[in-house]
């Protein structure tokens, strides 16, 4: 009879729950329940319906009950950076809000006159993006500091799924680290930092590491969901799990785990918080077995999703992504540019990009996407000689894990661009690297090398030159 490892993927537009089990040496995945996610907007704040949220996660783990598949255990995987502030009697104080609200504009500047940009990056390794952690809290401290006062503890979005699941208050590391709050080298809070920055140093909870097993579901869940099992922590930040899926072994393989974002980079065993890197805007976030996962954040796919949902909704990727090959239009934007993190009409942004740096101007949605992902695949370029650069180490091979694998036309152009061979798949990286957290957990499993091989053999991988 099989074991059954539950993986809940939370992505920014929708989640599911995966059921995972090793069926005649190979992997299998069944998808049991998938719902819609996105931010709810109120009073100019976007934030997260965090229990509406955890009703679906309870509403996927009855499927698995009705199924007769009860899962062994079950890890909860999410975006970064983040959080719930909880008071005293555990209830939510104001609300989750998310990492596109326009509430952090101007609060890197505050940060910046208590630690220079520069020495906060020696000390944390974390690229400066103005929706982080860090960012985050100061804009609470200045424009809500009663929040602050009333949290009793902080837990990342992740982090508050698996208290409401077990009832234990911990803080998986590879989230953690996208606060840009957490020392590289003792991989745990840095509370000095936090202290002269002004928040509240008693909110932060224990850092526990992706595999642990924090125990059993509460009763309360249990009887919601009609049984029992443990709740093991995952790589909960998406990117870390789903680069634990990397089907590879080799040390010169550099990944991109593409979806609504496009996290580039490669494994290391110690971060790099060198000048360099800080300039190059590379990342030092925490990954499976204390290792690093240094990448780059690209805008990713999300460009794609916001100008399809503006001009043709029910238009498959597939289809776009055909359309756009079939393009002869040139321009190229910069991915990295910050007008396209949150803009209102992504469209006109993309349009008024163009237009500022005198090219062809996009028009119908397949010139827009052949603009987008040539952009993209630009950028992947760009990256892969920085990161070659950084590191001293020529790569052979791109590995693209995630729903963004599927994309043909930016696999191939992927390859133009980076002139190196590009394996895609899987495309279910982040659910498979969170069962395989489980599995490695229970011994399924000896070690994440004999893990990644089993990954190779049970999935197709489309290589592109």
């Amino acid at each position: 009879m099989s074991s059954y490892f539950l993986a809940i993927d939370i992505g920014a537009s929708s989640g599911r729950h995966i059921l995972g089990s090793v069926e005649n040496g190979k992997i299998v995945l069944e998808e049991v329940y998938r719902f819609w996610n996105g931010m709810d907007e109120k009073e100019d704040t976007l934030y997260w319906d965090v229990d509406r949220l955890f009703g679906e996660i309870v509403t996927g783990m009855k499927k698995c009950k009705e199924m007769g598949k009860i899962p062994v255990s079950v890890g909860v995987d999410t975006w970064g950076v983040d959080f719930v502030l909880l008071d005293a009697e555990d209830q939510i104080v104001g609300k989750a809000v998310g990492y596109r609200d326009h509430r952090t504009e101007g609060m890197d500047e505050e940060v910046y006159q208590i630690i220079p940009e520069e020495q906060l990056y020696a000390r944390t390794g974390i690229q400066k993006a103005i929706y982080n952690t860090i960012y985050q809290l100061m804009a609470l401290k200045k424009k809500k500091p009663e929040e602050l006062e009333r949290a009793a503890s902080l837990l990342m979005i992740p982090d508050y799924f698996h208290y409401r699941l077990s009832g234990k208050k911990v803080q998986e590391y590879s989230e953690a680290t996208t606060s840009q709050l957490i020392n590289p080298v003792t991989k745990d809070w840095d509370k000095e930092l936090i202290d002269m920055l002004g928040f509240p140093t008693a909110i932060f909870q224990e850092i526990q590491v992706p595999g642990t097993n924090v125990g059993c579901l509460t009763k309360e869940v249990q009887e919601l969901v009609g049984y029992n099992c443990h709740v093991v922590l995952p790589p909960s930040h998406d990117t870390a799990s789903a680069v634990m899926a990397i089907p590879s072994n080799e040390e010169n393989t550099c990944y991109i785990s593409s979806g609504t974002w496009s996290l580039m980079g490669v494994e290391r065993a110690e971060a790099d918080c060198s000048v360099k890197s800080r300039e190059a805007n590379f990342t030092n976030e925490g990954g499976y077995g204390g290792k690093i996962t240094y990448l780059a954040n690209i805008m990713g796919l999300w460009m794609i999703q916001s100008v399809r949902s503006q001009l043709s909704p029910d238009l498959s990727y597939g289809v776009l992504c055909q359309q756009a090959s079939e393009e002869t239009i040139s321009s190229l934007v910069d991915c990295q540019d910050e007008s396209f993190l949150s803009p209102k009409d992504m469209v006109k942004a993309v349009q008024d990009y163009c237009e500022k740096t005198k090219q062809e101007i996009p028009v119908t949605l397949p010139q827009l996407a052949c603009v987008i992902y040539n952009s993209l695949a630009k950028c992947y370029g760009e990256k892969l000689e920085e990161i070659q650069k950084i590191t001293g180490i020529t790569y052979d091979r791109i590995n693209i894990i995630g729903g963004g694998s599927n994309a043909v036309y930016l696999n191939e152009l992927t390859a133009k661009y980076t002139g190196i061979p590009v394996h895609a798949g899987p495309g279910e990286a982040t659910a498979i690297g969170n069962i395989l957290t489980q599995m490695l957990e229970k011994g399924v499993f000896s070690s994440l090398g004999e893990a990644r091989s089993c990954v190779a053999d049970s999935f197709e991988i489309k290589i592109y030159c």
